[in-house]
């Protein structure tokens, strides 16, 4: 069973790296093709403020941000 925090964490965590595929960098190896799609999941990708709006609401579902 997944805690909120757990849940939480993996989530921004999955942010940091999508971030990290981005840029070029940190991650000179990446092709063109994955750049793109990870800026695609990032479109929709939930924010930190979206978590700490929705933790405030569903304590349950999501942890707070470390």
């Amino acid at each position: 069973m997944t805690l909120p925090v757990e849940r939480t964490r993996a989530v921004m965590g999955a942010s940091r790296f999508l971030l990290s595929l981005l840029d070029p960098k940190q991650t000179p190896r990446v092709p063109r093709v994955i750049r793109n799609e990870a800026n695609a999941a990032l479109r929709h990708y939930p924010a930190s403020g979206d978590i700490r709006q929705t933790h405030q609401k569903f304590p349950s579902m999501w942890g707070p941000i470390e």
